[in-house]
């Protein structure tokens, strides 16, 4: 009895299959083809694509990317700032050539691929991949026709707060050249600045390396007094000091009321920098070299910074950017671009910037390049040191090719 009670359960079972078998019938065609790409992912694929080197000032060139799709659309990459220009554009024409015919919604796909190439060959690596993939979703909010905050989630603001990096354009490195610079941004409409008045700290002697931060902090001192109480006054340190260096810069700093102080130290080893936040008195951000979420992680596990600062041409791409919002947001932690760069740079992380829950204040480069306005059509939308970001598809932007072609004469 128990065999045939078996056996009818099976058979029972058997049916069953076969009946749902049955009722599946009209959607096979449907589920056969559910592995392919959609129709507008293959007619939306990479095709043709130009690099542009744009001349800016004695802190290096600008490195734009624009790539064409199958169905004739354009998007725009940022590949600025890698340290090599010349190995970057040639990993781009490696990249890009390998990825011809891949559909433009490939992101992830490509952040994949792309691990075990930045292992081999770093940061240029980083920044062609990274300006390939900002292409993407500038090419995806075309096709779609949407504004590309619209793929992260969606509009949160649309005003983007920006500080004003008075660093690259400064040449007289003295307290006076530095609240010169600081009376343009000023007048220019930005209520936040930031400088890194300790670059070219010697390695030695001990009383050499005292001297120049001494100058630095008065350097700092010049600022505050043109941005006065109601100004925001962020300084970046650029790694270049001990542990016992920054910590007695903490005190040195504390009166300056400092928005935040970045980078005092090397991350290697990362626990000079959990020392020195630890003790910090102000809000200490930082981790703008590094890549991959991973080692954001490390970072924000060991307590080095409050806010948390990943380039979108270093860090892996603003996908990897958006995970790493993610993180810090699950952290409890904030999150402020990193990216003195171009229009182009700056207005796909002013996208992101634009969807991210805790998103603190983006970067600009202040007065690099007097021209800066008509590179991109159209310009950046700035008020009051403020960025809007338009509801156009993609980044919404175009290049403006006779000032390239001018430019990089």
């Amino acid at each position: 009895m128990q065999g045939f009670q078996r056996r009818v359960s099976l058979h029972s079972m058997d049916r069953r299959h076969a009946l749902a078998a049955l009722a599946l019938v009209p959607w096979l065609p449907a589920l056969q083809r559910r592995n392919e790409p959609p129709a507008d992912a293959i007619r939306h694929a990479f095709d043709r694509f130009e690099t542009f080197r744009v001349k800016v000032n004695h802190r290096g060139d600008w490195m734009l990317l624009r790539t064409s799709t199958t169905s004739g659309l354009t998007g725009l990459g940022d590949c600025s700032h890698s340290g090599n220009d010349a190995r970057t554009i040639a990993l781009v024409n490696e990249y890009l050539g390998a990825l011809k015919g891949r559909s433009i919604f490939d992101v992830e796909w490509l952040r994949q691929w792309s691990r075990e190439e930045i292992a081999r060959s770093g940061r240029p690596a980083a920044v062609a991949l990274s300006a390939i993939e900002q292409s993407l979703w500038d090419l995806q909010g075309q096709a779609l026709g949407v504004p590309t905050y619209q793929l992260f989630g969606g509009l949160l603001r649309r005003r983007i707060r920006q500080y004003a990096n008075i660093n690259r354009m400064t040449t007289d490195r003295t307290p006076d050249g530095f609240a010169r610079s600081a009376e343009q941004a000023v007048v220019a409409g930005f209520d936040a600045v930031k400088m890194a008045p300790f670059d070219g700290t010697p390695k030695s002697p001990a009383d050499a390396r005292s001297a120049f931060v001494r100058q630095g902090v008065e350097c700092a001192r010049a600022v505050r007094g043109v941005l006065g109480p109601s100004r925001d006054l962020l300084v970046d340190v650029h790694s270049v000091l001990t542990l016992d260096e920054g910590l007695a810069l903490l005190t040195t700093l504390e009166p300056l009321k400092l928005y935040w102080l970045e980078e005092v130290s090397p991350a290697d080893p990362l626990s000079t920098l959990t020392a020195i936040k630890k003790a910090a008195p102000m809000t200490i951000a930082g981790g703008e070299a590094l890549y991959g979420l991973p080692a954001f992680y490390q970072y924000a596990a060991a307590g080095a910074a409050d806010i948390l600062m990943p380039d979108v041409k270093w860090c892996g791409g603003m996908l990897e950017l958006r995970k790493v919002a993610a993180m810090a947001e699950a952290m409890g932690l904030r999150v402020s671009p990193h990216g003195p760069a171009s229009p182009i740079g700056n207005l796909a992380v002013s996208h992101l910037c634009a969807a991210l829950p805790n998103i603190e204040i983006n970067e600009f480069a202040f007065a690099e390049a007097p021209w800066r306005a008509e590179l991109i059509d159209p310009p950046e939308a700035f008020d009051r040191g403020h960025l809007t970001v338009s509801d156009r598809p993609g980044f919404g932007i175009r290049l403006n090719d006779a000032l390239v072609r001018r430019l990089a004469q």
